[in-house]
């Protein structure tokens, strides 16, 4: 992209930050869609991703920027996000980017038919399957070591969605992000919408990844918020959940 054209991107993008019925527009059909399971619809490369496709792209962006060398990721499901990141580190390879980065996925199950699925696939060669909980200490001390002498680590937590388990795992692999990479902390929205919507499940307003993120950044001061993505992308599972190391 050219000078201008950046400016002019970034003008749109924080006049995003700053406009009411918009936000009010982005609120409501975040709701609206949650309700509707809209995330489910989606794959990538034959695998279910159970993502919004804004932070698809957001995540393409910032891994084509920071040419990760790897990338830990907390809730594997269908896999279709390991074979998203893979993909992307295929297409960063072959662009003379880090020739072996890999993605290692972490999930407490794994259940046999997405293991099957994701070892059939053609981007398991950079992909990793660890199987147990995120925050145990033999899981976290391998993740510790396959992390060891990266020049670029990115991480994406995306599992149990409790404020203890969250705030547990960005203890755990928060420190692993490397200065200027990102911790991408998913499914912060859930503080913004009401309980219903989430469902049967443990978490929900006042208890949930935004709140963990919130504590987290309170002690820790190498971490900012890149508001900036949240204004770019407007329709995410992950507001104010885009914390970048910034020492």
């Amino acid at each position: 992209m050219n000078d201008e054209f950046e400016r002019e991107v970034a003008a749109r993008v924080a006049a995003n930050g700053s406009d009411a019925p918009l936000q009010a527009a982005t609120r409501k059909f975040m709701a609206s869609s949650i309700a509707a399971k809209y995330s489910y619809n989606f794959s990538w490369l034959g695998r279910p991703i159970i993502q919004y496709p804004q932070d698809i792209v957001a995540m393409q962006e910032l891994i084509w920027s920071l040419q990760p060398e790897l990338i830990i990721e907390t809730g594997i499901a269908h896999g279709g996000s390991l074979i998203f990141s893979a993909s992307m580190l295929e297409l960063n390879a072959a662009c003379g980017g880090p020739a072996d980065a890999r993605v290692v996925g972490i999930d407490i199950d794994i259940r046999a038919h997405n293991r099957a699925a994701i070892e059939a696939h053609p981007m398991m060669r950079r992909i990793t399957m660890l199987e147990g909980s995120s925050v145990a200490a033999d899981v976290v001390a391998r993740v510790r070591e396959l992390a060891a002498g990266k020049k670029s680590v990115l991480v994406c937590l995306d599992s149990n969605h409790t404020h203890e388990h969250v705030l547990a795992e960005l203890e755990a692999y928060a420190p692993l992000t490397t200065v200027g990479s990102y911790c991408v902390v998913f499914d912060t929205v859930v503080e913004e919408l009401p309980k219903e919507l989430s469902f049967d499940r443990p978490w929900g307003p006042g208890d949930n990844p935004m709140t963990a993120a919130r504590r987290y950044l309170r002690d820790h001061p190498e971490f900012e918020i890149d508001e900036r993505i949240d204004h770019k992308v407007l329709i995410g599972v992950a507001p104010k959940g885009y914390l970048r190391r910034v020492r």
